[in-house]
């Protein structure tokens, strides 16, 4: 299971999404925790490291580390 980490920035906007929407991004970051690149999508080039996990109202930057066994949360866009 990977670690999940975000600063207090991205923590502040993931708690301002809708009730719903909050709801939706942490049952699916769940899953990128057990399996980040089978669970997201490559964001820009595949390189395996900067992922995005894509929902119907919210999309969420990644950064992949492996060898770490970590997720970190760069940017969260509400699409509502």
């Amino acid at each position: 299971m990977y670690e999940l980490r975000c600063d207090p920035a991205i923590t502040a906007i993931w708690d301002s999404l809708p009730d719903a929407a909050r709801t939706r991004l942490a049952h699916a970051l769940v899953a990128v925790c057990e399996d980040p690149l089978a669970t997201t999508e490559p964001y820009g080039i595949d390189d395996g490291v900067t992922r995005q996990l894509i929902l119907d109202d919210t999309i969420a930057v990644l950064l992949v580390t492996a060898g770490m066994k970590r997720v970190r949360i760069l940017q969260i866009n509400h699409l509502g």
